[in-house]
């Protein structure tokens, strides 16, 4: 058991206190079978090893001590002053030691140096009464481990931003007791990717999976702006009883910089499959077990991750209840009952002029 890091493909049970929401999110997706990016989490550990620190928590405690949340300019001054002392405490080389080590095996992992997102998550991320999101930080598309050591302080020191404050004191929140983890997790460098769904949007056949696939980002599927190879399986035979191979003229791909660009696809590319036969079937498999895991009909988002060797680059993005034909069958079943209830009227009115 490492206790400064927590690989999402971890065999142990995922705590909150030690991963925070979002960290324990992606371990329990993970350990459920489903494919998100491959990472890890800097555990809760590893931010009190560094800033538990009895001078640097009074430090703390001396700079907030009468703080006017409504003074703006005071509290931008004094959150920069803690975050700056928390941006230069020592990390004690065991943790140093194993974030190393974590990483190292995730860019092994990936082939290589590629960009990650590092993400903080914090333990306070789903409290019942208060809601979190936004206010600690994530950075995207970071390059090189010392890049990545630099942005796991900064979420470190993201607990005391301005608003994080500000947020804490709105809702009575103390800072006893709180802590934050921080993922590190591939950015997904999407080869081909669209929408799968465990059903057939055409006629609501169930035994049927329909695959929409184009290169590169999936937004173009998504918007309709290029017209996607499309494929539909046997959902118990996993074989492919249709498909359609489109001329896929436009990709969106990542630029490694934090953004994306539109690129003319390049003969004969264009009009090639935007996924192998192997490639079918991993998909399908996965919008099968999405479906089996959350007990309904499903519409996934996935991609082929480029950096990722085959038998792992099939991801999961998103996955999502349809609700097109789901909605037709609570209709269904709404009318149901009126249709039984006047059939009921009709025939007591009946009998009731038969008297």
């Amino acid at each position: 058991m490492s206790l400064y890091t927590f690989p999402f493909d971890s065999a142990e049970k995922p705590e909150h206190d030690r991963l925070g929401g979002k960290c324990t999110s992606l371990a329990i997706m993970t350990g459920a079978g489903m494919p998100v990016p491959p990472g890890f989490a800097v555990t809760t550990e590893s931010y009190d090893a560094v800033v538990n620190d009895p001078k640097l928590q009074a430090h703390i405690k001396e700079i907030l001590a009468g703080l006017d949340p409504d003074n703006v300019a005071d509290l931008d001054h004094r959150s920069a002053q803690i975050r700056e002392l928390i941006l230069t405490q020592p990390v004690p080389e065991a943790v140093y030691a194993e974030v190393h080590t974590a990483y190292e095996k995730l860019m092994e992992l990936c082939g290589g140096e590629v960009p990650v997102a590092v993400r903080s998550s914090a333990t306070a991320e789903d409290l019942p009464d208060a809601s979190f999101a936004g206010q600690q930080d994530t950075y995207l598309w970071i390059i090189g481990e010392q890049h990545v050591l630099q942005k796991i302080r900064e979420c470190w020191a993201s607990l005391y931003t301005a608003r994080a404050i500000t947020y804490r004191l709105a809702n009575k929140i103390a800072d006893e007791g709180l802590s934050i983890a921080v993922a590190v997790q591939k950015m997904v460098n999407s080869r081909s990717s669209g929408v799968a769904m465990t059903i057939d949007p055409a006629n609501g056949d169930r035994t049927k999976i329909v695959i929409d696939s184009s290169w590169g980002l999936g937004e173009m599927v998504v918007s309709g702006e290029v017209t996607p190879d499309n494929f539909v399986l046997d959902k118990i035979m996993m074989s492919v009883v249709n498909r359609i191979i489109s001329d896929k003229h436009e990709e969106l791909v990542p630029t490694g910089h934090g953004s994306i660009a539109r690129k003319e696809v390049e003969e004969p590319r264009r009009n090639s499959s935007s996924l192998s036969e192997n490639e079918i079937i991993a998909v399908a498999k996965l919008a099968k077990a999405a479906e089996k895991h959350y007990g309904s009909v499903q519409d996934v988002e996935w991609a082929i991750d480029a950096d990722l060797p085959e038998g792992h680059n099939v991801l999961l993005l998103q996955s999502r209840p349809e609700t097109v034909w789901s909605q037709k069958k609570v209709e269904t079943k709404i009318a149901s009952p009126g249709s039984g209830i006047e059939a009921i009227t009709k025939s007591m009115l009946a009998s009731m002029n038969r008297k």
